[in-house]
């Protein structure tokens, strides 16, 4: 009589119990250490939302992955266009949203901001998606600038992560999950020209997140920390060639970037800055400099990037070294501020304002921390 032969797919003689079981987790380490040694750095889809109209609104609910969410990458395609018209306007294809919100679960805004700001100026300068010409998205392969049809596509990234593992949340339950709404704009926004047919818009997103550690108890550092992005609207407003000293809203946190946006009375962005800025914190100036100083201090945080028009960076990511080196930093430049923190930006004089007065927009990175902030290196 012959012996009965062993299934590969079971790994027993007889009922199968154990087909398809789970092959054994072999990437565990040791205990001790920091908590990126005992976790891994995964992706999953959310969503994929097609045929969605210009002017409307997407606002589908994430789902859960399991660990710390890191950042959300979202790609948005718009196709099927036609004709041979069609012109971009200034800040196309980003200004494709009106408005970016995302919050956490318990509705603390992480970022709100339109849609340029949010979806360009945020990977360029927030210090949280790569470094040199890699924060600019327009030189991803993805990228396709508008048309004549009107079509075009991107990628981008919405950052909660701001240092190695820091600034994450948590993602494993589903009833305690950030939202995130985009308010879409409509053809006659993003188009100064809008084709003859407009297209319809696929979005696309997808979280970048670290798997819960297996085998071993630990979270990532400072949970509860948070980066909000702030986009806020500064006071008074600008007149042409004046003496003026605008002051910046009231914030608090800590602030490792602050990027300055310079837009005339039609929305359009301009250089119409001060040959000399004075950037004074509670009445000290934090920052007098050439403005061509300060337009070569951020060729050398940014590497050297291209500087969009109307558009004024500076990075407190830069503890290492004169380059902003995105999430390998210690924290030890950030600048403390309070709700009683008084910031300004003093021109003497502004330039020349075709279309006065101008208005001065501010996008500011600002870390809420639970408890002390972490400085030095948390996780070496």
């Amino acid at each position: 009589m012959t012996a009965p032969t062993m299934s590969p797919s079971t790994g027993a003689s007889s009922g199968g119990i154990a087909a398809g079981k789970q092959q054994p987790q072999t990437t565990v380490e040791a205990a001790g250490g920091p908590f990126i040694r005992h976790s891994q750095p995964g992706r999953r889809p959310q969503y994929l939302t097609q045929g969605v109209a210009f002017g409307g609104i997407i606002n589908n609910p994430l789902v859960a992955a399991p660990g710390y969410l890191r950042s959300f990458r979202i790609k948005v395609t718009a196709s099927g266009g036609t004709g041979t018209v069609a012109v971009p306007a200034a800040d196309a294809p980003f200004n494709v949203a009106a408005l970016v919100t995302l919050k956490d679960a318990f509705g603390t805004p992480l970022l709100v901001a339109p849609g340029y700001e949010a979806f360009y100026l945020v990977p360029k300068y927030g210090g949280a998606f790569g470094r040199g010409a890699t924060r600019d998205v327009t030189n991803f392969q993805t990228y396709s600038a508008i048309s004549t049809a009107g079509n075009f596509q991107f990628s981008t990234q919405l950052p909660l992560e701001f240092v190695k593992a820091y600034g994450t949340i948590s993602g494993a339950n589903a009833s305690l999950l950030p939202t995130l709404t985009v308010n879409l704009n409509p053809t006659s926004t993003v188009y100064s020209t809008p084709p003859t047919g407009a297209p319809t818009l696929a979005f696309q997103n997808d979280a970048d997140f670290y798997w819960l550690p297996e085998g071993v108890n630990i979270a990532p550092p400072g949970m509860g920390t948070t980066r909000q992005i702030v986009f806020q609207q500064c006071y008074p407003n600008i007149g042409s060639n004046s003496t003026t000293t605008v002051q910046f809203p009231r914030l608090g946190g800590y602030l490792d970037f602050i990027v300055m946006e310079l837009r005339d009375s039609t929305g359009a962005r301009i250089d119409a800055w001060p040959s000399r800025i004075r950037i004074i914190v509670d009445g000290v100036p934090l920052i007098d400099s050439d403005i061509n100083t300060l337009f070569e201090d951020m060729q050398i945080a940014f590497e050297n990037t291209s500087r969009p028009v109307g558009v004024i960076a500076v990075s407190r990511k830069t503890s290492f070294s004169q380059v902003d080196e995105g999430l390998f930093d210690s924290g030890e430049t950030y600048l403390s501020t309070n709700p009683g923190t008084l910031i300004e930006v003093q021109g003497a004089p502004w330039g020349t304002i075709a279309n006065a007065p101008a208005t001065l927009n501010i996008l500011v990175g600002q870390i809420v921390p639970s408890g002390t902030l972490i400085q030095g290196l948390p996780e070496l």
